[in-house]
C-alpha cells in the first residue's frame, strides 16, 4: 500500500562538520520504490556490501511481492483450496507477525486484504476510473478474513480457498530489518537503512553524532513545511510513517484516504493525516503505523497507549492540524 514518505526528513544525511569523515552511501531500487544505506565502511568494501544489500531486498521481492507472478505469495494466492504451502523463513515470520497484529487489533490489520486492494484499484490489476462496482466490492469484502488462515508448526500455510494475501503494509519494514541484521552480521555497526521511507539506525555517524530523524510539521495547505514537529535519535530503533497527508482521493464527492479499513471494506474517512511509530524492529513499526491509521485518531491513540506503542498521531482539525503522542514516543524525543 502506498505510504507517506515526505513526513520524514533525514537530518542524518546532512553534511558532516568540517574535518569529519564523510559516510559512505549506497542506493538503488526495490519494491517499486528506492532504498539507501548510509554507513561507515572502506571504499573497497562497498561493492560487496551493495551486492549483499540488493540480494536481501531481491529475496523479499521474490517471496512477498504481489506484483511478481513468480513470487511465493503470488503462487499461494493462485493455489487451490485446501492446499498447504511451505513458506520461506522470512515470509513465515512476516505472516506470523501479521496474524498476531490482526488478532490484537480486532482486524484493523488484515493480511488477507488483497481482494479489497485490487477492488479499489490500488493493486497490480491497476487503477480504476471511479469507485468500484458495489457487487465487486461486496465479493471482495467477503474474501477478507484473517481468521481463515492457518499456519502449522512446520511453517506451512493453508490456502482455505479464494484467499489473497497482501503483505505490503509490513514487507518493507521487514526488508529494512533483513538488511540491517545482515549488515550487523558483516561487522558493520554504524549505519542507517532506508527502504521506501521506513528507516532503522544503528550506532552513529562518522563524526560521532547520532542518526537523527525529524518528523515534519504538516502545513495547513498541504504544502511542504521546513520545521520539525519532533526529532528522534535512531540507535537500535526503526521509524515508520503511514497516512494520507499528501494523498487523498475523492469518491462520490467525499474525500477519502488511500488506506483501506479491512473491517468496512472501504477507504478510511476519518481526520487522521499521519501516524509515526518507533520500534526496535522496522517490521513492527511499519505494520503498527498502518494499524493505528486505520483505527483513527481517537481509537488509534487509545490502542497505542494500551499496547505501549511509541506513536505520534497527526489529524486534521479545522483549517489546520492537531497532534498527540504516547508517553513512549515522547521518551525518545530530542529538541528540534
Amino acid at each position: 500500500m502506498p505510504r507517506v514518505l515526505a513526513l520524514l526528513l533525514l537530518l542524518a544525511l546532512s553534511a558532516p562538520p568540517a574535518g569529519a569523515t564523510a559516510e559512505q552511501r549506497m542506493a538503488g531500487q526495490t519494491m517499486g520504490t528506492t532504498w539507501s544505506v548510509t554507513l561507515q565502511a572502506g571504499d573497497g568494501q562497498l561493492p560487496a556490501l551493495r551486492a549483499g544489500v540488493q540480494a536481501r531486498l531481491d529475496e523479499v521481492v521474490a517471496q512477498m511481492s504481489t506484483w511478481e507472478p513468480g513470487s511465493d505469495i503470488s503462487g499461494y494466492n493462485r493455489a487451490a483450496a485446501g492446499s498447504w504451502h511451505s513458506l520461506p523463513a522470512g515470509m513465515r515470520r512476516v505472516v506470523e507477525a501479521a496474524l498476531e497484529l490482526a488478532e490484537a487489533s480486532g482486524g484493523a490489520f488484515d493480511p488477507t486484504i488483497g481482494p479489497l486492494v485490487d477492488a479499489w484499484g490500488y493493486g497490480p490489476a491497476g487503477a480504476l476510473d471511479g469507485p468500484p462496482d458495489p457487487g465487486v466490492l461486496a465479493r471482495a469484502r467477503a474474501r477478507v478474513a484473517w481468521q481463515r488462515l492457518e499456519l502449522d508448526g512446520t511453517g506451512r500455510l493453508l490456502q482455505p480457498g479464494d484467499v489473497r494475501l497482501d503483505l505490503s503494509a509490513i514487507a518493507k519494514g521487514y526488508a529494512v530489518d533483513l538488511v540491517s541484521n545482515w549488515l550487523l552480521a558483516q561487522g558493520v555497526e554504524d549505519f542507517l537503512v532506508e527502504v521506501g521511507g521506513e528507516l532503522r539506525g544503528h550506532g552513529h555517524k562518522a563524526d560521532g553524532s547520532p542518526w537523527r530523524v525529524a518528523v515534519e510539521r504538516p502545513a495547513p495547505d498541504d504544502s511542504r513545511a521546513d520545521d520539525a514537529q519532533a526529532v528522534v535519535r535512531l540507535d537500535g530503533l526503526a521509524i515508520a510513517t503511514s497516512g494520507d497527508y499528501r494523498r487523498r482521493d475523492f469518491v462520490d464527492g467525499r474525500m477519502v484516504s488511500h488506506l483501506i479499513d479491512p473491517r468496512s471494506g472501504a477507504p478510511t474517512t476519518h481526520a487522521l493525516a499521519a501516524v509515526t511509530v518507533l520500534h526496535p524492529e522496522a517490521m513492527h513499526a511499519d505494520a503498527l503505523a498502518t494499524t493505528l491509521h486505520v483505527l483513527g485518531p481517537e481509537d488509534g491513540l487509545a490502542w497505542a497507549r494500551t499496547h505501549g506503542v511509541a506513536a505520534l498521531l497527526v489529524w486534521r482539525e479545522g483549517d489546520g492540524f492537531a497532534s498527540a503522542m504516547t508517553g513512549t514516543f515522547a521518551s525518545h524525543l530530542e529538541e528540534p
